[in-house]
Protein backbone atom coordinates (compact mmCIF):
# COMPACT_ATOMS: atom_id res chain seq x y z
CA UNK A 1 0.00 0.00 0.00
CA UNK A 2 1.21 3.19 -1.12
CA UNK A 3 1.22 5.95 1.61
CA UNK A 4 -0.76 9.51 0.49
CA UNK A 5 1.31 11.71 -0.97
CA UNK A 6 0.94 14.63 0.81
CA UNK A 7 1.13 18.29 -1.37
CA UNK A 8 1.05 21.47 -0.34
CA UNK A 9 -1.48 22.66 -2.21
CA UNK A 10 -4.72 25.21 -0.89
CA UNK A 11 -7.83 27.13 -2.96
CA UNK A 12 -6.72 30.81 -2.73
CA UNK A 13 -9.41 32.97 -4.24
CA UNK A 14 -7.14 35.55 -3.92
CA UNK A 15 -5.33 34.17 -6.53
CA UNK A 16 -6.49 32.67 -9.90
CA UNK A 17 -5.40 29.12 -10.46
CA UNK A 18 -5.26 26.44 -13.14
CA UNK A 19 -4.74 22.56 -13.25
CA UNK A 20 -3.73 20.17 -16.07
CA UNK A 21 -2.41 16.76 -16.41
CA UNK A 22 -1.13 14.40 -19.29
CA UNK A 23 0.37 11.47 -19.14
CA UNK A 24 3.66 11.48 -21.91
CA UNK A 25 3.35 9.95 -25.35
CA UNK A 26 0.58 7.73 -23.88
CA UNK A 27 3.36 5.30 -21.99
CA UNK A 28 5.48 6.94 -20.15
CA UNK A 29 5.21 9.26 -16.96
CA UNK A 30 2.08 11.06 -15.47
CA UNK A 31 1.63 14.44 -14.54
CA UNK A 32 -0.47 16.66 -12.33
CA UNK A 33 0.34 20.45 -12.47
CA UNK A 34 -1.05 23.58 -10.15
CA UNK A 35 -0.23 27.09 -10.90
CA UNK A 36 -1.32 29.96 -9.10
CA UNK A 37 -1.36 33.42 -11.49
CA UNK A 38 -1.56 37.10 -10.71
CA UNK A 39 -1.40 40.06 -12.21
CA UNK A 40 2.25 41.37 -12.84
CA UNK A 41 3.52 44.98 -14.10
CA UNK A 42 1.62 46.28 -16.56
CA UNK A 43 -1.38 44.19 -16.12
CA UNK A 44 0.61 41.05 -17.28
CA UNK A 45 0.12 37.80 -16.32
CA UNK A 46 2.64 36.30 -13.86
CA UNK A 47 2.71 32.99 -12.70
CA UNK A 48 3.51 32.97 -8.97
CA UNK A 49 3.79 29.26 -7.75
CA UNK A 50 3.50 25.54 -9.64
CA UNK A 51 3.41 22.11 -8.02
CA UNK A 52 3.50 18.89 -9.87
CA UNK A 53 3.06 15.72 -9.17
CA UNK A 54 4.74 13.03 -10.70
CA UNK A 55 4.42 8.90 -11.21
CA UNK A 56 6.87 7.23 -13.35
CA UNK A 57 6.79 4.24 -11.82
CA UNK A 58 9.59 2.75 -10.19
CA UNK A 59 12.12 6.03 -9.08
CA UNK A 60 16.02 4.96 -10.06
CA UNK A 61 17.25 9.07 -9.82
CA UNK A 62 14.81 10.58 -8.04
CA UNK A 63 17.11 13.92 -8.44
CA UNK A 64 17.48 13.37 -12.05
CA UNK A 65 13.37 13.39 -12.24
CA UNK A 66 12.92 16.52 -9.97
CA UNK A 67 15.09 18.37 -12.12
CA UNK A 68 13.62 17.45 -15.42
CA UNK A 69 9.88 17.95 -14.36
CA UNK A 70 11.08 21.39 -12.75
CA UNK A 71 12.90 22.54 -15.87
CA UNK A 72 10.07 21.07 -18.44
CA UNK A 73 7.72 23.58 -15.87
CA UNK A 74 9.27 26.50 -16.28
CA UNK A 75 10.23 26.21 -20.19
CA UNK A 76 6.75 25.76 -20.57
CA UNK A 77 5.58 28.48 -18.78
CA UNK A 78 8.15 30.67 -20.63
CA UNK A 79 6.51 29.89 -23.96
CA UNK A 80 3.15 30.13 -22.89
CA UNK A 81 3.66 33.54 -21.49
CA UNK A 82 6.51 35.00 -23.37
CA UNK A 83 7.88 33.79 -26.59
CA UNK A 84 6.82 33.90 -29.67
CA UNK A 85 8.97 34.87 -32.96
CA UNK A 86 8.05 37.92 -34.79
CA UNK A 87 8.07 37.95 -38.54
CA UNK A 88 7.78 40.27 -41.23
CA UNK A 89 6.27 39.05 -45.04
CA UNK A 90 9.37 36.97 -46.19
CA UNK A 91 11.46 35.96 -43.20
CA UNK A 92 11.58 35.72 -39.02
CA UNK A 93 12.77 39.11 -37.94
CA UNK A 94 13.55 37.86 -33.77
CA UNK A 95 16.51 36.77 -35.02
CA UNK A 96 18.35 36.66 -31.57
CA UNK A 97 17.99 36.68 -28.19
CA UNK A 98 17.74 40.07 -27.59
CA UNK A 99 14.33 40.11 -30.04
CA UNK A 100 13.35 36.65 -29.01
CA UNK A 101 11.26 37.51 -25.58
CA UNK A 102 11.99 34.65 -22.76
CA UNK A 103 11.03 34.78 -18.85
CA UNK A 104 13.73 36.37 -17.36
CA UNK A 105 15.01 34.37 -14.11
CA UNK A 106 13.56 37.25 -12.05
CA UNK A 107 9.80 36.18 -13.55
CA UNK A 108 10.45 32.40 -12.77
CA UNK A 109 7.47 31.28 -10.61
CA UNK A 110 8.69 28.95 -7.46
CA UNK A 111 8.27 25.18 -8.60
CA UNK A 112 7.72 22.64 -6.07
CA UNK A 113 7.90 18.93 -7.51
CA UNK A 114 6.50 15.86 -5.77
CA UNK A 115 7.21 12.32 -6.59
CA UNK A 116 5.28 8.77 -6.36
CA UNK A 117 7.28 6.15 -6.24
CA UNK A 118 6.10 2.76 -6.63
CA UNK A 119 8.93 0.13 -5.90
CA UNK A 120 8.60 -2.80 -8.16
CA UNK A 121 6.39 -1.24 -11.06
CA UNK A 122 7.66 -0.71 -14.35
CA UNK A 123 9.79 2.54 -14.86
CA UNK A 124 7.94 4.76 -17.17
CA UNK A 125 9.79 7.41 -19.34
CA UNK A 126 9.96 11.20 -18.33
CA UNK A 127 11.70 13.09 -21.05
CA UNK A 128 9.85 16.23 -21.47
CA UNK A 129 6.29 14.81 -19.79
CA UNK A 130 5.92 18.25 -17.79
CA UNK A 131 5.74 20.57 -20.97
CA UNK A 132 1.92 19.45 -22.04
CA UNK A 133 0.22 19.77 -18.47
CA UNK A 134 1.81 22.70 -17.40
CA UNK A 135 1.42 24.75 -20.51
CA UNK A 136 -2.50 23.82 -20.01
CA UNK A 137 -2.07 24.70 -16.65
CA UNK A 138 -0.60 28.46 -17.16
CA UNK A 139 -3.09 29.07 -19.80
CA UNK A 140 -6.29 27.99 -17.41
CA UNK A 141 -4.58 30.19 -15.02
CA UNK A 142 -4.31 33.08 -17.21
CA UNK A 143 -8.03 32.47 -18.29
CA UNK A 144 -8.96 32.63 -14.71
CA UNK A 145 -6.98 35.81 -14.17
CA UNK A 146 -8.19 37.38 -17.32
CA UNK A 147 -11.78 36.56 -17.95
CA UNK A 148 -12.85 35.08 -21.48
CA UNK A 149 -10.13 33.08 -23.14
CA UNK A 150 -8.56 33.95 -26.43
CA UNK A 151 -9.58 32.21 -29.27
CA UNK A 152 -8.03 33.51 -32.29
CA UNK A 153 -4.11 34.61 -32.72
CA UNK A 154 -3.34 38.56 -32.27
CA UNK A 155 -2.41 40.50 -34.66
CA UNK A 156 1.72 40.21 -35.90
CA UNK A 157 2.62 43.20 -34.20
CA UNK A 158 6.14 43.49 -36.57
CA UNK A 159 4.37 44.11 -39.84
CA UNK A 160 6.54 46.57 -42.57
CA UNK A 161 4.99 47.96 -44.75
Amino acid sequence: MQPCLHVSWREDARQPQGVGFARLNGYGAYVAVCAQAAAGPDDRVRVVRIVAAVDCGELVNPDAVRNQIEGGIVQATSWTLHEKARFDRTSITSTDWNLYPIMRITEAPNVEVHLIDRPGESYLGVGEAAQRPAGATVANAAARLQGPRRRTLPPNESKQE
